[in-house]
Order: C-alpha cells, then sequence, then structure tokens
C-alpha cells in the first residue's frame, strides 16, 4: 500500500458491520488501526503487517472521547462508521429517537473531529472519510430522519474539505446502498398502533429488509475506503457499486417529479 496520508488510523463503530471490515482490512495491509466502539473488548493484536488497538468510547460523549484522545499519541486517518437507523413516518416518528438518530450520525462524527482534527492537522496530508449512504442524496420513505442525519453529514463533510484544504486535511465521502450487515436487525422503528401510515410504513420497511439482506458485502465499503486512503486527490464522493454510481447519474438526468414518482413505486 502507498500510505501517503500515514499509517495510524482511527475507526469509529469498529465492532460490526462495515466498521469491523475496515479495521481488519487496513490492518491486513499494514495500518495501525484504533478500533473504537462503545461495546469493544479493549485489547491489543497483530492482524497480517498491521496492528487493531481495540479502544472503548462513546462518539456522543466528549469526555470519552477526550480520554480516548490521552491513549493516541499519533493519527492521520479518521474513519466515521459508527451510526444506526430509524424507520417510520416523517410525522409521528418520536422526538427523542429523531434526536438520538442526530447525535449518533451527525453530531457524533462532529464532535470525534473536533477533538481529533488537530492531531490530523499535525500531519503534512490527512484524511478524513465519512461512512454515508446513498440516502444522503435520495430521501427514502419511513426513512426520512434517517435520511436527514446523512443529508447533513454530506453538506458538513464538503464544508469540511472546503475549509481543510490548505491545512492539508482531505475529506471523501463513500455512499453504500443496500448492505448485508447486522444494521438491519439494529435499525429502530417507530409506528403507532394507531398510525394512518401503519400498512405503507410496515410495506416499505419489509421491502428494506429483503433489499438489505440482499445487498453486499460491507467488505465492498472497507476496499473502496482503503482504495480512497492511496489516492492523492481523493473525489468529493463515491457510490459504492457501479449500480448506484450509475443511479445517481440517472437521477440527476431526470426531472423531480419522476425521481420521487420511482421512489414511491420502489417503497
Amino acid at each position: 500500500m502507498n500510505k501517503i496520508y500515514g499509517e495510524n488510523v482511527l475507526v469509529t463503530g469498529a465492532s460490526s458491520g462495515i466498521g469491523r471490515e475496515i479495521t481488519t482490512l487496513f490492518a491486513r495491509n499494514g495500518y495501525t488501526v484504533y478500533a473504537v466502539s462503545r461495546s469493544i473488548e479493549e485489547k491489543d493484536e497483530r492482524i497480517g503487517s498491521g496492528r487493531i488497538i481495540s479502544l472503548r468510547a462513546d462518539v456522543t460523549d466528549e469526555n470519552s472521547l477526550l480520554s480516548l484522545k490521552g491513549k493516541i499519541d499519533r493519527l492521520s486517518i479518521i474513519i466515521h462508521a459508527a451510526g444506526f437507523g430509524i424507520a417510520g413516518s416523517a410525522e409521528e416518528m418520536d422526538i427523542a429517537l429523531a434526536k438520538k438518530q442526530l447525535d449518533v450520525n451527525y453530531f457524533g462524527p462532529m464532535m470525534v473531529n473536533q477533538v481529533f482534527l488537530p492531531m490530523l492537522r499535525e500531519n503534512e496530508r490527512s484524511l478524513v472519510i465519512f461512512i454515508s449512504s446513498i440516502a444522503g442524496r435520495v430521501p427514502i420513505p419511513y426513512q426520512s430522519h434517517y435520511s436527514s442525519s446523512k443529508y447533513a453529514l454530506e453538506a458538513y463533510s464538503e464544508a469540511l474539505r472546503m475549509e481543510g484544504r490548505k491545512h492539508g486535511v482531505h475529506t471523501v465521502l463513500l455512499e453504500p446502498g443496500d448492505t448485508k450487515t447486522d444494521f438491519t436487525a439494529k435499525r429502530k422503528t417507530y409506528i403507532p398502533e394507531n398510525s394512518v401510515y401503519k400498512d405503507d410504513a410496515f410495506k416499505a420497511i419489509r421491502k428494506m429488509e429483503r433489499d438489505e439482506r440482499s445487498g453486499k458485502s460491507p467488505m465492498t465499503v472497507a476496499k473502496a475506503a482503503l482504495k480512497v486512503a492511496s489516492m492523492r486527490r481523493p473525489p468529493v464522493r463515491k457510490p459504492i457499486g457501479l449500480e448506484y454510481s450509475a443511479l445517481m447519474l440517472l437521477l440527476r438526468l431526470l426531472p423531480q417529479r419522476a425521481v420521487e414518482r420511482i421512489l414511491t413505486l420502489l417503497y
């Protein structure tokens, strides 16, 4: 690997799914990976030619992150893979659950960056990778709050990319579509028993679950992250898979009403 951003990587959400695959793949390619999760078993192990240092921390807790910072000497890459999803109608969603969605998926990466970007700026070049989603550019019925969290993350990443350029900080958005991970089982659903949206919501959620369970391996996202880490001029964003790249192109060409009609028919 051409480690142009250095070889010390922080990965959030590293105990499962995409985060775990990224952690293992980077270590096997000679990186020292600080694998961070709320529930991870703390240990230090050699994997291939690299190293995984597993540390427990909560991306939504500033004191937890400041304590984590004291355990890391050098850092040149941050990969934000922590996140979860909620499902339910835009109108009726529990406000506390919607706030938690934003807290983990948006404010979590923001807080991690506030703590660790000063370490990244000590390098001539550094890299921040956000695991976003196709849902960060295409709003999905009955996942409006999840889509909103990713829309916010996309805007934040683009602004950070422009602000950080003169300081050697590069940012990239990776945008997976349907991916086969435990994300599906962990999704929080909130649909009141008397909801007027109940039947449509459950139908849409079942469709999402089927698509995810037959989706891509999380390793496809990990490989995309590793490839980006070798690019001197990384892209602003990268949909994962040719079909999703084609879909994004198609949706840009179609009238908005046509896009809305397609999404309504799908879900």
